[in-house]
């Protein structure tokens, strides 16, 4: 199993999350958060007095999916949250040990 951390434009979040619904990918954790660094878009960019540089709103995609799915997923993600301006965004993949749905008890691949 692989986790899958996407930081992209909270203005593409819609059009990504359908386009994974439409492949089949509907458990996906939708968060708002802060990103600092030289790739924030300039026309988002706030400045803060209490961190002294520039920030913008992005959001987190987080999906774990089975390995056989990865690419799938990281094709669907470059393909629409892409603009082709600085700060499009970034994905991470990282191996997941272990998933259990607490409901069930399900462990591994069937706990997704």
């Amino acid at each position: 199993m692989k986790a899958v951390k996407a930081y992209i434009r909270t203005a593409k979040v819609e059009e990504v999350v359908h386009a994974l619904e439409k492949a089949g990918v509907c458990d996906v954790t939708v968060i708002d958060v802060m990103a600092v660094g030289s790739n924030v878009d300039p026309n988002e960019a706030k400045y803060s007095i209490e961190l002294m540089q520039r920030y913008s709103r992005v959001a987190k995609l987080e999906i774990v999916c089975k390995e056989d799915n990865i690419h799938t997923i990281i094709e669907i993600l470059r393909n629409s949250a892409f603009t082709g301006q600085p700060g499009d965004g970034i994905v991470y993949v990282t191996p997941v040990e272990m998933a259990v749905k607490i409901r069930t008890g399900a462990i591994g691949e069937e706990g997704l």
